[in-house]
């Protein structure tokens, strides 16, 4: 199993980027996503989840109303909508996905804060003043 994302790189503040995060090896029918990132320095923290079925996401309150994830699960694929980038959205971006049949995205942020199934690569974002 793996989860490769892309997307990344180095952007102006107020720019947009786009993460994708495609998974192989296994379909993730059932399965929560997530993106986490991690700043130099600091803790990996969660930054948005979606459930299996796209019904329902949910954000960190840092990023709310500025990223949108959704996921594409005939693709395998998840998204982070990045806009109205700042400097402090710099870090390394992790997709990550954990096995949630029911439930809504702020419980499977909650669950993935304290686990996940599968973890992919990190993809760098650099936001400049």
């Amino acid at each position: 199993v793996q989860l490769q994302a892309s997307g990344g790189g180095l952007v102006q503040a107020g720019g947009s980027l786009r993460l994708s995060c495609a998974a192989s090896g296994r379909t993730f029918t059932n399965y929560a996503m997530g993106w986490f990132r991690q700043a130099p320095g600091k803790e990996r923290e969660i930054v948005a989840t979606i459930v299996w079925r796209g019904s329902s996401t949910s954000y960190a309150d840092s990023v709310k109303g500025r990223f949108t994830i959704s996921r594409d699960n005939a693709k395998n694929t998840v998204y982070l909508q990045m806009n109205s980038l700042k400097p402090e959205d710099t870090a390394v971006y992790y997709c990550a996905a954990r096995l949630l049949p029911g439930g809504t995205a702020a419980q499977a942020m909650g669950v993935m804060r304290r686990g996940v199934d599968y973890w992919g690569q990190g993809t760098q974002v650099t936001v400049s003043s």
